[in-house]
């Protein structure tokens, strides 16, 4: 038996027009005694959730059932809740959400909890399924019925077709012939599972505490909750924590992989105090500035980023430049998220209520505008003419990665590439078309020296279009 309690749809649109859509954010507990997982798994997700503001919710084991509990919008929205509610657990696993794949609402909020002929399972899902579309007509062509429009339910109906008979039999023979990035936390009667695809598209850690297991997408959200000894869980790896204890499995890939980290978790996606694939968020996203700065001629007066996303990466480019850096560009952090934005005169209004120019700091100067990405160019425009309207006398945009020009089938929503701006144009064309003075990208060269020794170990497709798996079928 499954409760489920979901609270009634709104509309939203995304923060940033101009950003790459997040991934999502997962977590979850395993403990040996009743805890109550609802506040760690409140402040888990809390600190998880620049992975996705659309939707946020938790699964919890009830005794002999799966409780859910899902909402659309923020994860401040049920700190009421999740904050006092009496029940206790000894597991649960919550999930943050942005739409990469399937559409938005409330159906497809995750956690995705069933009862099928393996048991009660509920799933938390980071990433996307590449041959998701094959998958899904083959399991559709069976007789499946589904509930949401998301990638993340084949995996359930797999599990459930499986005629294996051990857990991990079953996972092996579920996951066989799936394609793409999956970090996967699942709750199966009163085990916690967790499996990163042999790419390593998406991290995943873990940790304990007190006898408490505890798992997250990013180191972050386990410092929230005070774990140390913190582990990655490998590409490939299939872990489980029972009473039994914690056991580590390995996924049997039907080709041969290489590994594929994703590189805009390190340029855009991770928080900045957390710690990726091996690599300080910060630093890493200091040398990308730093990188820029040493191969780009320019002598500004002033370097100013694009809050926030360009502010690591500027203070590296200030530095090497030994030029001022400023924070002449401030951001209104109260604007929220319910913007409805049908027409371009509306969409400019909403970056100016967000974005305000300092003019006494910005006037008469030459500014070098710092931000990671570059997408549609839409907000980069009105982000120029507003320095313009401070008085800058020149700007010219740097961005800390290079141009993309794919889109993305492993979990980031890179819209098609007649959208990209960089597919259409060239640099001196953007600048033009933005009203900057010139734009300068990150090259693929540098990036790669900025990942250093194990530069290979990244998949860069959109910026490349050299994918690390086979293409979906059309």
């Amino acid at each position: 038996m499954l409760e489920i309690y979901m609270q009634p749809e709104t509309i939203t649109t995304p923060d940033n027009l101009e950003k790459p859509g997040h991934f999502c954010g997962i977590c979850g507990i395993w403990s040996p005694l009743p805890i109550n997982v609802h506040k760690y798994t409140f402040y888990m997700l809390f600190a998880l959730q620049h992975r996705g503001q659309e939707a946020c919710g938790i699964a919890w084991q009830d005794s002999t059932r799966i409780k859910t509990d899902k909402t659309l919008g923020m994860v401040s929205q049920r700190m009421e809740t999740w904050l006092t509610t009496q029940e206790v657990s000894t597991s649960a696993i919550g999930h943050v959400r942005y739409a990469t794949h399937g559409g938005s609402g409330i159906i497809n909020a995750q956690p995705i909890a069933i009862y099928c002929n393996k048991g009660h399972i509920a799933l938390a899902h980071n990433g996307n399924l590449s041959n998701a579309n094959e998958l899904r007509e083959e399991l559709f062509n069976k007789g499946n019925i589904f509930q949401t429009t998301t990638d993340s339910e084949i995996i359930l109906h797999r599990i459930s077709h499986s005629l294996k008979q051990s857990k991990i039999d079953i996972l092996h023979d579920a996951l066989q012939g799936v394609e793409g990035a999956y970090s996967l936390c699942m709750l199966w009667d009163n085990d916690l599972i967790l499996i990163r695809d042999p790419c390593g598209f998406r991290p995943l850690y873990y940790a304990q505490k007190d006898a408490v297991w505890y798992t997250a997408s990013e180191p972050c959200a386990l410092y929230s909750i005070a774990a140390e000894n913190i582990h990655e869980v490998k590409p490939g790896e299939i872990i489980i924590i029972n009473n039994d204890g914690l056991h580590s499995y390995t996924l049997k890939p039907s080709a041969p992989l290489r590994l594929s980290h994703c590189i805009f978790e390190l340029i855009y996606f991770a928080r900045p105090d957390s710690e990726l694939f091996g690599k300080s968020i910060y630093a890493f996203r200091k040398s990308l500035g730093e990188r820029l700065a040493y191969t780009d001629d320019l002598k500004p007066d002033i370097v100013i980023p694009v809050p926030d996303s360009g502010t690591i990466a500027a203070i590296g480019y200030a530095q090497a430049k030994q030029c001022n850096f400023e924070l002449a560009l401030t951001r209104n952090h109260y604007t929220g998220r319910s913007f409805i934005l049908p027409t371009k005169n509306e969409r400019e209004f909403a970056v100016r209520m967000k974005l305000h120019p300092i003019s006494s700091i910005i006037k008469n100067k030459k500014v070098v505008l710092i931000d990671d990405s570059l997408v549609r160019g839409t907000t980069s425009g009105i982000i120029v003419a507003l320095m313009r309207e401070a008085g800058a006398k020149e700007v010219h945009l740097r961005l800390s990665s290079p141009e993309l020009k794919w889109p993305c089938y492993y979990g980031i929503d890179i819209p098609t590439r007649e959208e990209l701006i960089s597919n259409r144009l060239s640099p001196e064309a953007i600048a033009h078309a933005i009203g900057a003075d010139s734009v300068r990208f990150m090259s693929l060269e540098d990036l790669h020296t900025c990942a250093g020794h194990d530069a290979c170990n990244y998949c860069t497709a959109c910026f490349s279009g050299q994918y690390p798996t086979k293409l979906p079928s059309k």
